[in-house]
């Protein structure tokens, strides 16, 4: 869940004595280098995993803890280096293209190792999860290294209306890194932010509605929440098994892509992931530069209107896929927009109360058991919880009843069928269409502790362009695709269940032709003449 907020005159007094670090940060080396090209150096014996986690840990550091003070970065895995040092020590295997590359994960997955796993809340951090997520599994077999947690919306952003985005009570609030006094979006604000700011090459995040969606667009950077099912959720603090997913953020389309193919596949402990087999693949067979030629893309104006900035983007962004032989459709109608978002509340609060309590029961050595055990914690530190919103949705979602309630299951059929079949499905086979396109969101809102986020819609019946693709359980992909003022603005493509290779196929031929992506300068405040504008490569 997202929301859009007004300035915290506070923080913006604070943060215009910060010195941006542009001068110092001359975006070279091997912060800024793709996941191919680190393994590149890896294979050729100049680089050592090792080398490349110190490298990133002394960053976090300078960048995360000090220097701006991102606070991106909850925690770092203490045996990170023992780690690497070990896979370095590997010779004559064919390595794949994860080995020996740091990843950060969401502090909402759980690792079996000696950091925590708290969705940022004081009340999980008594003692670390048992085991690791399945994904987790997956990504260590791939010779990934776990480099430690990143900071989050609190519970994923399920804990109040009245939230500002990327604050836990563990790690405080994150920092945008184009504009300082800018918020991340949430709820993987930290994962996001982590990749945007060069600390580490890729990173997980999660989403329900939006959660990597919108920090991977107000971050710059990519960010792919993949179909319901095919990542396995076990062993990841849940708001809603209607529409959990975890997913990949990444600098590029490439990482993005490496990223998933080393964390889909069938998990046993997760139902809904019975066909992900059938479907996970290795990702990057679908990197076609030439991947908008003769693809029919319908524009969804309903979901943009709203922020100028996104529609000028959006629209140079159609005349960049036109010259590279997409056929676009604008506009497109999506059935239903207006009446998905009160049912999905609706299950997302029956869902978090069932699926949280049933998490909970996996954990050890925590004081709390259940959803009205960490009301009860809060309430009991309300000076170090909520100092600054209070915890509405978790005392809406505790008094919910079971999963059979009427309320519960006629909102899920209603949900899952007008978003689904008669929503995005719909649209697609009325216009032939291989995706639909929005502006992801508009550039970063400014940061405000005391009032909250405020949503910014041209239409508040309909939900964030996140909503149609996260309520059916469907894929969708969010690009860097140009500026306004400083700040990135990005755009989405989505589809029907299992897309993902149309998707990325669509969003990397984007990608090779605008190169809109530029790295941060970590600026106090937004500065209207720090970047260059977008060039469509041939034009």
């Amino acid at each position: 869940m997202v929301r859009l907020l007004p300035l915290c005159t506070a923080l913006a007094l604070a943060l215009a004595s910060v010195t941006p670090l542009a001068a110092k940060d001359d975006h070279q080396g091997v912060a800024w280098q793709t996941v191919p090209e680190l393994r590149k150096q890896m294979d050729a014996g100049k680089l050592s995993s090792k080398t490349l986690v110190q490298d990133d840990i002394a960053r976090i550091r300078k960048i995360d803890q000090a220097g701006p003070t991102l606070r991106s970065v909850l925690e770092l895995n203490p045996d990170a280096l023992k780690i690497a040092a070990a896979l370095d020590k590997r010779h004559g295997a064919a390595h794949g293209p994860l080995y020996g590359i740091p990843v950060l994960l969401k502090d909402n997955i759980d690792t079996g190792d000696r950091t925590l796993t708290t969705a940022g809340s004081l009340a999980l951090a008594d003692a670390p999860a048992p085991k690791d997520a399945a994904l987790v599994v997956r990504l260590r077999q791939a010779g990934a290294v776990i480099l430690g947690k990143a900071n989050l919306s609190e519970w994923a952003d399920m804990r109040s209306a009245h939230a500002s985005s990327g604050w836990t009570g563990r790690g405080g609030q994150t920092r945008n890194p184009y504009a300082l006094d800018r918020n991340p979006c949430g709820s993987s604000s930290g994962s996001a932010v982590a990749v945007a700011a060069g600390l580490v090459p890729v990173a997980v995040g999660t989403e329900t509605d939006g959660s990597i969606i919108c920090p991977a667009s107000m971050n710059g950077i990519v960010g792919i929440k993949p179909t319901l099912g095919l990542v396995s959720r076990s062993g990841i603090i849940p708001i809603s098994h209607n529409q959990d997913t975890a997913g990949p953020l990444a600098r590029d389309v490439t990482d993005a892509a490496i990223l998933l193919s080393a964390m889909a596949g069938s998990d046993p402990n997760d139902p809904a992931t019975v066909d992900a087999d059938k479907h996970a693949t290795d990702y990057t067979r679908f990197l076609d530069p030439n991947g908008l030629r003769g693809k029919r893309i319908g524009v969804v104006r309903a979901l943009a209107g709203s922020e100028p900035n996104a529609d000028r983007v959006l629209d140079e962004a159609i005349a960049a896929m036109k010259a590279q032989g997409a056929i676009i459709v604008d506009p497109v109608v999506l059935p239903h927009l207006s009446e998905l978002g009160d049912p999905e509340m609706t299950v997302m609060l029956y869902d978090f109360k069932h699926d949280l309590n049933a998490y909970l029961a996996t954990r050890t050595g925590l004081q709390v058991k259940t959803l009205a055990d960490v009301i009860a914690f809060d309430q009991r530190h309300a000076q170090q919880e909520m100092p600054w919103f209070g915890q509405d949705l978790l005392e809406q979602a505790q008094a919910k009843g079971p999963l059979t309630d009427k309320a519960y299951t006629d909102a899920l059929t209603k949900a899952k069928q007008l978003s689904g079949p008669q929503g995005i499905d719909a649209a697609l086979q009325a216009n032939h269409l291989d995706a639909l396109l929005s502006p992801s969101w508009g550039p970063a809102y400014l940061t405000d502790l005391v009032l909250g986020d405020h949503i910014v819609s041209g239409n508040p019946t309909i939900g964030g362009a996140s909503q149609p693709a996260a309520v059916a359980g469907y894929p969708s992909i969010t690009v860097p695709a140009g500026w306004a003022h400083g700040l990135p603005v990005g755009i989405v493509f989505f589809g029907t269940k299992w897309s993902e290779p149309t998707l990325i196929s669509i969003a990397y031929g984007f990608e090779q032709h605008t190169h809109a992506w530029q790295a941060p300068k970590f600026l106090p405040t937004v500065d209207g003449h720090s970047y260059a504008p977008v060039t469509v490569a041939g034009h």
